[in-house]
């Protein structure tokens, strides 16, 4: 599947991420830190990907992937 992720403030819309399943396109909050942004695109991609998931699952994924991943030194390139 591939994802296209797109960045813009998202303060109109009071959220961090948004995906839209139907254009396999996530978007995020462009004022994020990189740590923030690392949960939030697990959190989104993982909506596109188990869309039946619950969302309290989904937060939770989120949280710990990203939080492994930054342990082991996982950073986004500037």
């Amino acid at each position: 599947m591939k994802i296209t992720v797109a960045r813009r403030k998202l303060g109109k819309e009071r959220s961090y991420g948004l995906a839209w399943q139907h254009l396999k396109k996530i978007e995020l909050d462009s004022r994020l830190t990189p740590r923030k942004e690392l949960e939030i695109m697990v959190h989104e991609v993982s909506h596109l990907v188990f869309p039946k998931m619950p969302e309290e699952d989904v937060e939770r994924l989120g949280k710990i992937v990203s939080k492994v991943l930054w342990q082991q030194g996982y950073r986004k390139n500037l």
